[in-house]
């Protein structure tokens, strides 16, 4: 989502900036005992395995019908677990990775997380089941939630303190628009088998692994004990329960005893992950960076967006796929413009306004746009094959897109302190995968199983309703982001 020469942009500072330079440069710079890469190409060689990661989040979508006829599973219950399992354990294990990222050494962990990912990928690309499959993409995710923490760590350690903001954006960029381009290029891989969405992965992180080893810096961790590993398993549960009373409910019927019984368990789990982050001596996620307004603004803002966003990109795809009976080529090129706004707009809008206006109206403004998008589907989509009435609400939303999701991961960024960045970056990008599986499960639910193409489009319609409801309240979120109080500094332990 960069080029190589994307660290050297000249960007300009969003609000914020000088809080998150303070911060930031409290952290010493890497020591480079094995490798010799200079900080643009610790840039490439990290974003190389985060585009891995986050394009394999989105790149399934386009595949599901081809996945569902060749492994015999018509329910889209079932299948929505292709991404929602990915994105749970993704979310899930984040954080603890976040925590032990900040504890050891950034170059072995990135590795171990593309060794993991590379190997989970190749498994995806032989699997005979949709439960293999799904089985797979955990392992998968187990190794995108390691490499993700320790890439950005890799990168904040290459760059002297005055270019960290920018390469942090870069970061973000690359992994956002990975996910955003998921379906075009998903729809190219698909028209020789929905395996290569997986195996492509596999000479990547090869390629990563070895010029990782030869060329990263050795970046040691700070000092610290370990982290608490029941909590991600509260988390998976709380996650995954709500996840699946969305998904079945409809089936199962709404005032069911299973399905509340699956909501309540779900809550239950939430519950006691909160409650025991709350009072344990190491808490995976530490109560007072959400004390910080900016950090606890963000936070919400990027779980609602990404609501949104899933249920969108999903919403789309099968949009064309099954209403309109495209292939899965010409549905990745016709998602293709959306994401392509969202390098225009990070780069060349989004710093100008953060500098000028803050993070609040940028982010109130990027979510806004993003509805509109989806309304416009809303309001103009009809059961006859016209893409004239979709191509404005695609580039709507990648403008909306390139507007809100850099801006919310630089003003995280700006909110925390130096020893816990790593950890503070998991929780928001923890929040996001949840966001985006709760958005898929949202969708199936709302879609049902219609008959005739009045009633898909009616239950299409209401997806996009609710899609675009979801981004609203981001941008209502994105009010708690207004200036705090001069000096405000999350105070967490190491």
């Amino acid at each position: 989502m960069h080029v190589l020469t994307v660290a050297g942009l000249s960007i300009p500072k969003p609000a914020g900036y000088p809080l998150a330079m303070s911060l930031l440069s409290q952290r010493p710079a890497a020591t480079a005992h094995a490798g010799n890469a200079g900080p643009a190409r610790v840039l490439v060689i990290v974003c190389a395995g985060v585009v891995m990661a986050s394009l394999d989040l989105f790149i399934v979508n386009v595949a599901l019908p081809q996945i569902a006829r060749e492994l015999h599973e018509p329910s889209l219950g079932t299948l929505s677990w292709v991404l929602n399992g990915y994105a749970i354990i993704y979310a899930a294990l984040l954080v603890l990775a976040g925590r032990l990222a900040d504890r050891h050494n950034r170059k072995h962990g990135f590795l171990l997380g593309v060794a993991v990912f590379t190997a989970g990928s190749a498994a995806c690309g032989a699997a005979a089941t949709v439960p293999m499959l799904i089985a797979f993409r955990l392992v998968q995710a187990a190794g995108a939630a390691l490499l993700t923490p320790t890439s950005l760590g890799l990168v904040l350690a290459s760059y002297p303190p005055a270019r960290r903001g920018g390469a942090v954006r870069a970061w973000t960029a690359a992994g956002g628009m990975a996910a955003a381009l998921g379906p075009a290029i998903g729809g190219l891989l698909v028209t020789a088998s929905w395996r290569w969405v997986f195996l492509v992965n596999v000479p990547i992180g090869l390629a990563a692994l070895v010029i990782g080893w030869r060329r990263l810096p050795d970046v040691p961790g700070h000092p610290g004990s370990r982290p608490d590993g029941l909590s991600a398993v509260l988390v998976t549960a709380g996650v995954g329960g709500l996840a699946l009373a969305l998904v079945r409910g409809g089936a199962w019927g709404w005032g069911s005893a299973a399905t509340l019984a699956v909501l309540a368990g779900g809550a239950v789990m939430l519950g006691l992950f909160v409650l025991r982050c709350a009072r344990h001596h190491n808490p995976l996620v530490e109560p007072a960076l959400f004390r910080v307004r900016g950090f606890a603004g963000t936070s919400a803002a990027m779980l609602l967006f990404s609501v949104s966003f899933g249920a969108m990109l999903l919403s789309i795809v099968l949009w064309m796929q099954a209403a309109w009976g495209w292939s899965a080529l010409r549905t990745g090129l016709g998602v293709a413009p959306g994401p392509l706004m969202v390098p225009l707009f990070t780069f060349g809008v989004t710093g100008r306004l953060l500098a000028r206006h803050g993070p609040a109206a940028v982010i109130g403004l990027g979510a806004t746009v993003f509805s509109a998008g989806i309304g416009w589907w809303a309001l103009a989509a009809g059961p006859r094959p016209d893409y004239l009435t979709v191509l404005p609400g695609m580039l709507v939303t990648g403008m909306g897109v390139g507007l809100t999701l850099p801006s919310l991961m630089s003003t995280a960024a700006a909110s925390l302190p130096p020893h816990s960045f790593a950890t503070g970056s998991a929780v928001v990008n923890m929040l996001r995968q949840v966001g985006f599986a709760v958005g898929v499960a949202m969708l199936v639910a709302v879609l049902g199983t219609p008959a005739g193409s009045g009633a898909e489009l009616t239950a299409f319609r209401h997806g996009w309703y609710a899609a675009a409801a979801a981004g609203l309240l981001a941008a209502a979120a994105a009010v708690l982001l207004h200036r705090r109080p001069a000096g405000e500094t999350a105070r967490v332990g190491a």
